[in-house]
């Protein structure tokens, strides 16, 4: 059998480290400003949120979708008005968690991919 993301890239306590270091460059990079301002105050129920969801998503447990059902990503996000600033924002700060938590290789690449596309899906507004 193969080995899912989630497994290759060290199961929960990875994904756990992902999401925290993701949000702590959130609320600290001033290139993430634009993102930063789209979230409440306190980050950690998004936080909580983007691991039940990673985790999933990388093929470990579906915390996500057993706890709220289909993941509607943009349909969720539309509270948010969201735009190159923010994608790039939050590209910026999810690679650089990324590149710190999870090792090299092919499946990472791929993996890293489909984040970015997903990000740019996210995209409800102009500019």
């Amino acid at each position: 059998m193969t080995e899912t993301p989630y497994e290759l890239f060290g199961g929960e306590p990875a994904v756990r480290a992902l999401c925290a270091r993701f949000y702590a460059l959130m609320d600290t990079l001033p290139e993430a400003k634009a993102v930063r301002a789209a979230h409440p105050p306190s980050l950690a129920r998004a936080e909580e949120k983007l691991f039940e969801y990673l985790t999933g998503w990388l093929g470990g447990p579906p915390l996500y979708t057993d706890q709220y059902g289909h993941p509607r990503l943009r349909m969720r996000h539309f509270v948010a008005e969201i735009g190159s600033p923010e994608i790039e924002g939050w590209l910026l700060c999810f690679r650089q968690a990324w590149d710190e938590i999870v090792p090299p290789s092919p499946v990472a690449d791929q993996v890293m991919e489909r984040v970015v596309s997903l990000a740019w899906h996210m995209a409800n507004k102009d500019g």
